[in-house]
């Protein structure tokens, strides 16, 4: 009988810790590399959605797998808010595919609909519909706390004999027969497997072990919104933006005076240095975001911005994560990075994925996941 391997995962945001959760449950020995503190690189500053309102039959395919474990953890006590989710069309092509949307996600177990543009103001009395064709609303979908998300995972882990060892930074890696030994900033540290699960300083990490992984920290900004009174009913996630056309606003409850938005449209020429970052809201940003603001929701009472802040999206050049080995030749190093402004709504289906690769060498349980392996035609710059 063979002793279970010892699997390090670096990086101790949502993608790392549901890849440790993963392998624990399947008996691996894990341990938890984390540079600073759980959830202190982008996961800990996502404004949290989890949504299944897309186009592309692969993409809702993996939130079916991901909303299975969220329900899961939800009966465990992860606290989700299920305040809907709207995404705006502004053609008629797109409400078309929003129509195959809602078929796909009924096929899959998802409850969506449209919503025509004079329907809009039935789920957000505030809304302005110029511009409009409609949307498509999935009433399931919501947020969480993300830092409160990867408490309860990390939890879990230990409760399973993982081990997380936080302020433990990578320094070096020496291959030897059957793994690996890794320098940290506290003991070293030998193990069978590697699990690159470090987000924005993914790339550094994959240098360490001589690999070369094309991942963009490119940044976005958050702002709360304050109102003088409550709505009178729960904004849901509002998001103009499909398949990559539209305005990039999006907003969501977060109390009952308190909204936040999201800015998706950065102007940045370069990567962004994940240890050396404004993570502040610039002010042209709150300038942008009030005007897009009074453009789509004018009436909202007594809104004034408050305070912002600034994450890494962990972006590939084709907008989807890197979940494999990135040389076939060195399965026990496994990459799960990459998923660029959709982390938290992925997580559990990535570590799903990781975790397959790690213990059978392949993505045995999420039919087409073997196409977000870092191969060279994906692995590349751009993004």
């Amino acid at each position: 009988m063979t002793a279970p391997p010892h699997v390090v995962v670096i990086g101790a945001g949502t993608l790392g810790l549901c890849t440790a959760l993963n392998l624990v449950e399947q008996g691996a020995r894990v341990t938890v590399l984390e540079a600073q503190s759980i959830a202190s690189g982008s996961s800990g500053r996502s404004v949290g959605v989890v949504g299944s309102q897309f186009t592309d039959p692969f993409e809702i395919m993996l939130r079916v797998h991901s909303f299975r474990r969220f329900r899961q953890w939800e009966g465990e006590g992860l606290r989700f808010n299920h305040i809907g989710y709207l995404r705006l069309a502004r053609t008629q092509a797109q409400m078309g595919l929003f129509a195959k949307s809602v078929e796909m996600q009924a096929e899959a177990g998802l409850s969506s609909r449209l919503i025509r543009a004079d329907q809009l103001s039935e789920l957000v009395p505030h809304i302005n519909p110029d511009g409009l064709e409609g949307g498509l609303f999935g009433p399931d979908n919501g947020f969480l706390d993300p830092h409160e998300m990867c408490n309860f995972l990390a939890g879990l882990v230990r409760a399973k004999g993982g081990e997380i060892r936080q302020y433990r930074k990578l320094l070096g890696v020496a291959r030897q027969p059957g793994g690996y030994r890794l320098e940290t900033s506290g003991d070293p540290i030998d193990c069978d497997v590697v699990v690159n699960a470090g987000g924005a300083w993914a790339p550094r990490v994959a240098e360490l072990f001589d690999q070369r992984l094309h991942i963009w920290p490119e940044r976005h900004e958050a702002v709360v919104i304050h109102l003088d009174e409550p709505l009178g009913y729960t904004m849901p996630m509002v998001m103009d933006l499909v398949n990559g056309e539209g305005s990039g606003l999006n907003f969501r409850h977060e109390k009952p005076t308190e909204l936040i938005a999201e800015i998706h449209k950065v102007n940045s020429a370069a990567p962004e240095d994940p240890d050396n970052y404004n993570d502040q809201c610039e002010e042209q940003s709150k300038v942008d975001l009030a005007e897009l603001l009074l453009e789509r929701v004018p009436d909202l009472p007594g809104a004034r911005l408050g305070r912002g802040w600034a994450g890494l999206y962990p972006v590939t050049a084709d907008h989807r994560p890197l979940v494999g080995p990135i040389d076939a030749s060195e399965p026990t190093l496994i990459t799960a990075a990459g998923a660029g402004g959709y982390g938290i709504q992925l997580a559990p289906v990535i570590g799903q994925i990781a975790a397959d690769w790690v213990l059978h060498g392949a993505p045995v349980s999420v039919p087409g996941a073997a196409s977000l392996a870092p191969s060279a035609e994906r692995n590349r710059p751009g993004h």
